[in-house]
């Protein structure tokens, strides 16, 4: 019989509008065609241009183009019939700029800190009042107004009050050896309302190293907290921009405890628990403790290049008494301001009290290493440097020379 063919246009697929632009054919395939030669190719294959303003186009494919659904695939399809070998050979371009690195990460402060054998600890941001009045008396804290328990009942000045008590809950279980850091948030009132302050904690305690038979039991000391104070400094590539001074606190040791300074701005805190809240959270172990601001500490500079000089370096050391108040970076601060460019390092390896020294007196020997870069030193030029370093250590500080 004939053959009847039925459609019904309302079931079949609708035709898709691909919107089709000159500045996105120029930036995939670095060619300009002519609007011309762009409508042509694509009536060739069948294709319908519904709109031409010369810079964009709305195609239709044929049905049977099942291929073609983006714009990528009308370029591809242009290319291809345009010939691969046809289009220019040109390099993609960019502006490219060397960046500083713009801040130390906490992964990276994290990681030194756990090559030095802390665990990272995560406490609760409210405190007990009596323990935080302990800490930080002169600061006003913020109230809880629906508190969960009475020793949670107001907010951390200081992140040292979740630490202890974790050293505590780690020295009832005979774990005496700690070694805690924390960052987070402490919360102060002040007059522009709740202040939250990034904050990087610490506290050691116990022995300095794990138990073992090749190193002598030693306790933990204030240099040893020092030490790893200075490796996380040392990340933000100026380390020497960092000074330690002596300062009173309320929860420290009156005679071991320093505020970290950078220039004139206070980074933080590092010193020995004061005796008395020893003796009152009854701690059997000494503990110390450190806590830095986290944004001064994050921000980073390059390092500098500085050329390696190929004369000799001429080293001197000298042996200085002075009163037991006055610091190492007093004298090496003295020596530096008096000292000429060729002074190149400083390096105190000594500090003795005892037999031969005075009471109330010490004995610090330093080392000098001084180096040109376009010349050799003579001895000469080393001797008269050196007596004028004495005499103004001797004036400034009545150093004594140690014979």
């Amino acid at each position: 019989g004939p053959v009847v063919e039925v459609a019904d246009e309302t079931m079949l697929p609708p035709l898709t509008t691909i919107p089709l632009r000159a500045t996105r054919i120029k930036r995939l395939l670095g060619y300009a065609f002519a609007p011309a030669t762009i409508r042509q190719i694509l009536n060739r294959l069948g294709m319908s241009v519904q709109h031409d303003d010369g810079e964009t186009w709305q195609v239709q494919p044929p049905s049977f183009r099942f291929d073609v659904t983006v714009e990528v695939d009308l370029i591809e399809e242009l290319a291809r019939v345009h010939g691969y070998n046809n289009l220019p050979i040109q390099a993609p371009t960019a502006p490219l700029k060397l960046l500083p690195q713009p801040s130390v990460t906490i992964e990276q402060i994290q990681s030194v800190l756990i090559q030095r054998g802390y665990q990272e600890a995560i406490t609760y941001s409210f405190v007990d009042p009596q323990r935080q009045a302990d800490l930080t008396p002169e600061v006003e804290t913020i109230r809880l107004t629906n508190p969960i328990s009475n020793d949670m009942a107001i907010m951390r000045t200081t992140l040292w009050t979740g630490l202890l008590q974790a050293l505590l809950y780690n020295q009832h279980r005979q774990q005496l050896r700690v070694r805690l850091f924390e960052q987070g948030l402490r919360f102060i009132r002040s007059s522009q309302g709740i202040q939250q302050d990034k904050m990087l904690a610490g506290l050691v305690s116990g022995a300095c190293y794990q138990e073992q038979w090749g190193e002598t039991h030693r306790s933990v000391d204030f240099f040893d907290v020092k030490a790893d104070v200075e490796a996380l400094l040392d990340l933000t590539g100026e380390k020497m921009a960092y000074r330690f001074v002596t300062t009173q606190h309320p929860a420290l040791h009156p005679g071991q405890s320093a505020a970290i300074y950078r220039g004139e701005q206070p980074l933080g805190l590092i010193g020995a628990l004061h005796p008395l809240l020893v003796q009152k959270l009854e701690i059997t172990v000494p503990i110390y403790l450190f806590e830095l601001q986290l944004t001064p500490l994050s921000q980073s500079w390059l390092p500098k290049f500085t050329e390696i000089s190929k004369y000799p370096s001429i080293r001197r050391d000298i042996a200085l008494t002075v009163a037991t108040t006055i610091t190492a970076t007093e004298i090496l601060t003295q020596i530096k301001q008096n000292a000429p460019h060729f002074l190149t390092e400083m390096r105190l390896f000594d500090v003795y009290q005892g037999k031969g020294v005075e009471p109330g007196k010490k004995s610090l020997a330093i080392g000098l290493i001084f180096q040109e870069f376009s010349r050799n030193l003579l001895e000469s030029e080393v001797d008269t440097v050196m007596t004028q370093i004495v005499s103004q250590l001797e004036q400034n500080l009545d150093a004594q020379l140690r014979k």
